[in-house]
């Protein structure tokens, strides 16, 4: 069955008046399914400008955030409840900048996860465990517009309109696999999530720059990052919609030496590759002056980048090489991917620096129980079997 309009009824808060009635409808609810709309590829910044929140039996309210219309009212009634999210540590944040936090919440993509479904988005889960095909025309759709037109109102409340079955299918199968506790530990530790910081160095993430060993280069591609990403920050805009990555990465191969080389690259693209092209060269001709240096930083984590182990720190490249194999059967056997299963900075982390209590340091690094049950004698077996192989 193919659903392009939900089949709860659809109310737009937009107003004192409206935002009244979505509180009273609140007032018996003891779960809401909440999703959130951001502008990513269009706009610099991560807020919500769209909010879905469906009661069961009730209906769906579309919250508009950047209506005239103050919010706080609503904060204490929807952090009462339990909120249904699917992916939630994608709207987490974006809800957090509103002062929306739940006082417990259930992940529908982590359940699929964790319950080895090979295909985790919403749709692909309704499809599979409800037989409901989601609209989704308008996944990349620019949700700061206004107004947003009906079609993308109606894509927006789908996503929250199958939450309460999606979970009570979920919530099956997690009993019949004997996971229902390991769920219940992973939401109750979705509850204090952070995202990470921005890097110190987010050129290092353009792609194909870890094959650049040029000093010189290198800096051109920090250069050029740091002026787009001002630029856009200053005009609230996606960084790649004035010039993508790849226009980056064709500059720093090419390093050009003139303003107007720069312009004969026509792999240099973007919508304002040519607009700001004295930006853009500007700041590579200043780009020597700045102070990096050709390998990143080690992590602020304490342990130095893996990638580095085998040629800096062998012995901890070894029992990584000895330990993550186990893990990974384990993994398999369990039916949940290996970064589900543990994740994989807590993994290098001990096999960088091992405890004498390993259980004790997982726990100390945020594994969550569950977690340390099963995978402690794995890491005690690889890390055993590497020291008697060294």
């Amino acid at each position: 069955m193919r659903l392009d309009k939900p089949r709860l009824a659809v109310f737009t808060v937009d107003s004192n008046a409206s935002l009244d009635d979505l509180i009273e409808a609140l007032s018996g609810a003891a779960q809401v399914a909440i999703d959130a709309e951001r502008a990513s590829g269009f706009r610099y910044s991560q807020k919500a400008y769209l909010i879905q929140i469906a009661i069961r039996d009730k209906g769906i309210w579309l919250v508009d955030p950047v209506a005239d219309v103050d919010l706080s009212a609503l904060v204490e009634h929807l952090n009462s409840k339990t909120w249904l999210l699917h992916a939630a540590t994608q709207d987490l944040p974006c809800l957090a900048e509103l002062g929306f936090m739940p006082a417990a919440l259930v992940d529908t993509e982590l359940s699929a996860r964790i319950l080895g479904l090979e295909r985790v988005g919403l749709g692909s889960v309704c499809e599979n465990l409800l037989g409901i095909e989601l609209a989704k025309e308008h996944s990349a759709a620019d949700w700061s517009q206004r107004p947003l037109t009906q079609e993308m109102l109606d894509y927006a409340a789908l996503d929250v309109d199958v939450m309460f079955e999606l979970w009570e299918k979920l919530q099956e199968l997690a009993l019949e696999a004997g996971k229902t506790e390991w769920l219940n530990q992973e939401f109750h530790h979705l509850l204090s999530f952070k995202p990470k910081p921005p890097l110190d160095e987010p050129w290092r993430g353009l792609p194909g720059i870890s094959r650049i060993k040029d000093l010189a280069k290198l800096k051109i591609a920090a250069a050029l990052h740091a002026a787009r990403d001002a630029i856009a920050i200053e005009k609230d805009v996606a960084p790649g919609r004035l010039i993508p990555d790849r226009s980056i990465m064709a500059a720093v191969n090419q390093a050009p030496k003139s303003r107007s080389e720069l312009a004969s690259n026509k792999e240099f693209q973007g919508r304002a590759s040519r607009t700001l092209l004295s930006v853009w060269w500007d700041a590579i001709a200043r780009s020597q002056e700045l102070d990096i240096s050709l390998e990143p930083a080690d992590r602020g984590n304490g342990i130095p980048n893996h990638k580095s182990w085998e040629r800096r720190f062998p012995d901890a490249h070894h029992r990584l090489e000895s330990v993550r194999p186990l893990v990974l059967s384990l993994a398999t056997e369990l039916d949940i991917p290996i970064e589900n299963l543990l994740t994989p900075d807590f993994l290098r982390r001990v096999c960088f620096e091992p405890q004498p209590d390993v259980a004790e340091q997982l726990r100390s690094l945020g594994a969550r129980q569950w977690q340390v049950e099963l995978v402690t004698e794995v890491i005690q077996m690889g890390l055993q079997q590497a020291a008697q192989s060294a």
